[in-house]
């Protein structure tokens, strides 16, 4: 049988060597990276996402006029949940505690625009968690606009922000 190796990847025009894949030991295979040497530290994440939809939806959400009941709660409280269950889902995620979770949606003349915080004070980062919040409340969205609307979707997940760490301080430069 033939040995694995890690896929090795190029930053163009640098000399420096590839940066090496935590999630791959050396024969290629996945692995959960071990973290209990790192220090306890408060580590936040932000992310956001949005949902498209119809004028007609838009509508619905401002006038409290959607078959299913109230999309914003329902979706708030699905994000916060998505985000306590992400070792559940995400195989080579780390158990960790969740200890603030915020969600926070605004319908807006073309959808919802949804944005979380997650923290924690652990050994490894809460980006996953963040973009799980915001993707989870955003599927709670859809399936509660499916039925009067049927072009709307999820679009632009992404990690906005993250501290503490090794890695400090990101922030996503606004568009």
């Amino acid at each position: 049988m033939p040995v694995l190796t890690a896929p090795v990847w190029h930053a163009p025009g640098r000399g420096s060597p590839p940066p090496r894949l935590t999630h791959l030991d050396d024969a290629g295979s996945a692995h959960m990276v071990d973290v209990t040497d790192k220090p306890v530290s408060v580590r936040r994440a932000a992310a956001s996402a949005e949902v498209s939809c119809s004028p007609h939806a838009v509508a619905a959400l401002r006038d409290g006029a959607v078959p299913k009941g109230d999309v914003l709660a329902v979706a708030r409280v699905a994000g916060i949940a998505a985000a306590k269950k992400v070792p559940e889902l995400l195989p080579l995620a780390h158990v960790i505690g969740v200890h603030g979770c915020r969600v926070e949606l605004s319908v807006e003349d073309w959808g919802v625009r949804i944005t979380g915080e997650v923290s924690t004070a652990d050994r490894t980062g809460v980006e996953m968690e963040a973009l799980m919040a915001v993707t989870m409340a955003g599927l709670a969205v859809v399936d509660m606009l499916k039925g009067i609307d049927r072009s709307v979707a999820l679009r632009a997940a992404r990690v906005t922000f993250k501290s503490g760490g090794r890695s400090g301080t990101w922030s996503r430069p606004e568009a």
